[in-house]
Parts: structure tokens; sequence; C-alpha cells
């Protein structure tokens, strides 16, 4: 569905609305009368307005950037896939979260508060509205039903992005005043509950894109379930996804990443991106993300944000049977060019490595989408912060260049490449991990070789030849379409031996597949792995990473964040409101 400005919607409504009314009850220009909104059309506009903060954003405003759906910032950077990259000066409040030292001013917190509160508003304007067209009679039956259904999947949406960042959060309803409620009470019943009601009443099939599903609502529900260890919940649900049989693994692992792939049979839930719309600088086409492609080399893209970790890179290893290295694979480093200059021969690591790696992160000697073979460090904006990778999955194609991407605006790098949220590969592995939980280690065992499997038939081909001048320099690159990129190898699992080691791999899959999508922060604290795994990366990374020597990850604080002081102010008299997270 094609995102709509808001403010537009409302002008024209007011507008509208004027016309009818005699002098005295005109409505001042810009600005809409509550019986504006009292029809379908009215409650259908405030829908849309909701519709439109689901990527975190509002126009071009860089504060989009701490609220971005993909979580980029709170599910990728603080964890241990990937480095905020770009030079150690630009953006300094991602510093302190990357480093687990964020305090309560942290303005990235504040924003994200902010803009995702703001889908919560939206959400309750509609349904608040929607009650009085009924009352009314301004609305079919049907109609009503399906909006407050979407209003009500889209507040749970925003409770839910709100709830894995700060834990203690208000849930705001449509019938009360948002500066009373409290942060105390549990939010997940409420999410719950929300969740369920859009589940009862949404279609099974929209007739336009971007609009939730049954089966969307029931993917989010599951997760919900799981993020509370509600095993048999989410077993229910995920079971339902996956036997309507209205999805299906895509051929290809690069299927779920390319702009000509979008919606596919794979998609449960995408967000929708649109660029060259007539929208400023393009943004509804995930401007959250708008700092996270390369700043070198080709692209002319923008800003060298968000690039991949040595630890993300290290964790595709494979043995020799092609299964991941669960307790070695860190112990070195697989082969890069950060310390080799650009003219320097090299060649990429020849051990194994599982290739869903080459289809998340950019790296010397392998091709990168169609723009010809990685040159290395010299695509980087500053390797010596960032390191020497860039960041696959988001990127358009250079045959796209123009017409998928941007043509507007400074922020070259924002494309039609939709965020996909839900696909069944996330059923698929949370099936496995929920069987895995109930020790049913053959169910588990199952989704988690599906998900393998076409793992395995995703190869990229294309070996990098290097092209030496007559010094020895390397000067180009020359590619074998007739040769893998690189040393592929990716193997079934025979058997789980126990609960233990199927979990393990299941943790160990959810991060391969969907490495640098913004999940792995929030994953490790719902397993309870968070302080260990991030501690024990810190204290590798920083031997490349100085900055990471900061880094400390406290147990009980840092598995959430301050709940904004600009928040605490607003509504706070005697702090009876708002309650700060322990340890802020």
């Amino acid at each position: 569905m094609k995102k709509i400005l808001f403010i537009s919607l409302v002008l024209l409504l007011a507008l509208a609305n004027a016309c009818k009314d005699s002098f005295m009850e005109t409505v001042p220009l810009g600005v809409a009368g509550d019986n504006s909104f009292y029809s379908e059309r009215g409650v259908s506009a405030l829908l849309t307005g909701a519709y439109s903060m689901i990527d975190g954003a509002w126009g071009t405003d860089g504060a989009s950037w701490g609220a971005s759906v993909d979580n980029w910032v709170w599910g990728g950077v603080a964890s241990d896939d990937a480095y905020k990259g770009s030079s150690y000066g630009d953006q300094p409040p991602i510093n302190e979260i990357e480093v687990y030292q964020a305090i309560s001013t942290n303005s990235y917190a504040a924003n994200r508060w902010r803009l995702i509160y703001d889908g919560v508003a939206r959400s309750n304007d509609c349904l608040k509205a929607l009650k009085k067209t009924v009352e009314l009679g301004n609305i079919n039956t049907a109609v009503a039903e399906q909006i407050e259904a979407e209003a009500k999947f889209l507040r749970a949406w925003f409770h839910f992005e709100q709830k894995r960042v700060f834990n203690n959060i208000p849930y705001i309803t449509e019938d009360v005043d948002p500066i009373t409620v409290k942060n105390t009470v549990d939010a997940w019943p409420l999410i719950e509950t929300d969740l369920k009601a859009a589940v009862s009443k949404l279609p099974v099939k929209q007739a336009e894109v971007g609009r939730p599903t049954k089966y969307a609502a029931e993917a989010v529900l599951a997760r919900v379930y799981l993020f509370q260890q509600k095993w048999a919940d989410a077993k229910t649900l995920l079971d339902d996804i996956i036997d309507n049989g209205n999805y299906s693994l895509m051929p290809n692992y690069s299927d779920n990443y390319m702009i000509a792939k979008r919606n596919n049979k794979e998609s449960i839930f995408e967000i929708q991106y649109s660029v060259n719309d007539g929208a400023d600088g393009s943004a509804n086409a995930g401007w959250g993300s708008s700092l996270n492609f390369p700043q070198g080399g080709p692209f002319g893209t923008c800003c060298g944000f968000y690039q991949p970790s040595q630890n993300l890179v290290n964790a595709f290893k494979v043995d020799a049977n092609g299964l991941p290295l669960f307790d070695t694979f860190n112990n070195d480093n697989l082969k890069n060019d950060e310390f080799v200059g650009t003219t320097e021969p090299f060649e990429i690591d020849t051990r194994p490595v599982d290739v869903r790696l080459d289809h998340t992160v950019g790296r010397r000697g392998v091709p990168y989408l169609d723009w010809g073979i990685n040159p290395g460090k010299v695509w980087t904006r500053e390797v010596a912060n960032g390191g020497p990778y860039l960041y696959v999955k988001n990127m358009f194609k250079k045959s796209e260049q123009g017409t998928y991407s941007t043509a507007t605006g400074w922020a070259t790098g924002v494309n039609a490449n939709n965020y996909r949220a839900y696909r069944l590969a996330h059923v698929y592995l949370w099936r496995a991990e929920v069987a895995a939980q109930l020790n049913d280690l053959p169910t588990a065992l199952f989704y988690v070789n599906k998900i393998r499997e076409r793992a395995a038939a995703s190869t990229i081909m294309g070996k990098g030849i290097q092209v030496l001048n007559s010094k020895g320099e390397v000067s180009g690159y020359t590619r074998d379409d007739s040769q893998p990129a690189a040393n592929y190898k990716v193997g079934l699992y025979t058997s789980f031996p126990n609960k233990e080691y199927a979990l393990k791999a299941i943790q160990w899959e959810l991060r391969l597949e969907f490495g640098m999508e913004g999940q792995r922060f929030f994953d490790l604290v719902r397993w309870g792995i968070a302080a260990t795994t991030l501690k024990a990366y810190a204290a590798k990374e920083k031997e490349i990473r100085k900055y990471l020597k900061d880094a400390n990850f406290t147990a009980g604080k840092n598995e959430y964040w301050p709940i904004p002081q600009v928040q605490m102010d607003l509504v706070n008299k005697n702090g009876e409101i708002l309650k700060q997270n322990p340890g802020y």
C-alpha cells in the first residue's frame, strides 16, 4: 500500500468540510474539525495516517534514524552483528548505545519514544473516530470491522516495538488520557488482546499489499508469545500459518532481498517502500535507514553506517560437513583486507563458509550484487572505525539506480527494497524453536533443515580474478561466472541429540538467516544470553575496534534502554506516572 502523506489528507478533508459549513462554523484552514472524520472516508484517512508511521519515519526528519522499522540501531548495532560504522564523530548518540552507556538524555532513545508513540496516537485517533462514525451509522459494518482490526494491529505493533526496547512502557488506548497512563502495568497482555482482535477480524488475503492479513497478525502474536516463553500458544499460531498453504519458501535466499521480488510467496508482512513518488527526498522509502549505504566507490550513496562486524562474518564459517562452528567460530578471523593495501594482491579465505555470508556481507573479491567485484575497503567510508565490510541486503542493483532508488534528496541510498518484517522462514525457525522447547526434536530438525536446504541451493557465482599491472599491483578485477564466488558449503543436520544442542542450532540459524535485519539483540535478550554473548563479543572485537574497550554490558540493566528524560519531565509530577528502568 503506497504511503500517503497524512498532513495532505487532513488538509484536503478540512477544506472539503469547510465548504459545507456555514460561515460561523467554518474550520480554520489547515485544521480538521472532528466531523471531518465521521465517515468511511474520514476514518480511512486516519488509518492511513497511522500506517504512515509503521516504518518509524516521518518525512526526512533525522529523528527517524532512532525509530527505523528495521531496528538497525537497537537490534543490530547494540548486538554482535554490526558496528555503527561511518566515522566515530558522526551520530555520537549511537556510540553510547553501541557500548551500553546510553543514559536517559540519549537523543536516539527520545526520538524513538516520540515517533513510535506518534503511531500509537494515530491508531487511537482512528479508533475514536470509528466509534463515533459507527454510532452515527455512517459506515458499513464489515468495513468498520476491517478498519478496527487494522488499527488494533497497528497499535499492538507500535507497542511491541517499544516493549522490546524499553520494556516498561505505558500501553495507551483510545479511551484514556495518555499523560495519566503508568508504565508499571505489564503491557504483554494488552498487546495480546489487540492482536487477538486483529486475528479474529482480518481477512486471510488483502486486496492491497502492505495491509496485514490474519496470518500477519498471527505471526506477530506468535512472536509476542515467544518473548514470554508461551510455547504451546505460539505453536498453535505457527502451525496455522504453515498449514494454510498461502506461503512457501522462495527458491533462492536472495529472492527475499531483491526489489524485483517484493511481496513474494514467502512474504507474510512487508513494510512497503516507494521512491520518486513526489515525496521530498523519497521519504516513503525507509528513510529511517537512509544512512546505511556505502560512502565510497561507484554508488553515489551515503553515509557508510551499519557495517557488519567481524564476529558476524566469523559466524558463517563451517566445518567439513558444512555445519556451524558453535564453539570455535571466533577463535580466529576470516581473512579480510582491512590491513591490506588496495593495490596489494589479496585472496579471499579459502575455508568453507555458509553462502548466506555473501548474501549479507560485502567483502573484497566477491560480487556485490551487479556492481562488480568488490575491490575492498575503498568502498567503505572509514575502515579504521567501522571495518572493511558493507551491508548487502538493503542495497539496490546498479541496473535499478535512479528508477528504484531515489532520484531526489541527499540520502541517495534509499530505495524501493521493502523491509521484510515477517516471512515464512521466521515461522519455520520459530516453529523449530517451539518444538525444541517442547522436546519434539524431530520437528525442530525438520524445519531447520528446510531453511538450510534453501541456503545450500543459493550459491553465488562469479569468482573474482585480480588483474595485475606490470608492477604486480592490482589494477582491477574480472570474474569467472562458471565458478562460485567463494568456497560455499551448507550441510544438513543428521540429528539433534538433545534439547540443548537443538536450541543452539536454532539460535545459530536465526542469526545466519536474518543477519543484519535488526533482530539479533532482541533474540539474545529473550534467550537470556545477552550478557554472556555480548561481553565475549566486546572482549574479542576490541582488539580491532578500539572503542569497544569501553563496552560494558551490565546484566539486569542493559537488556533494555532508559525511559527518555524528556518524557519523564513531561508527565511526572512526583514520579508517579513513568518509572525509570532499573540501573538508570
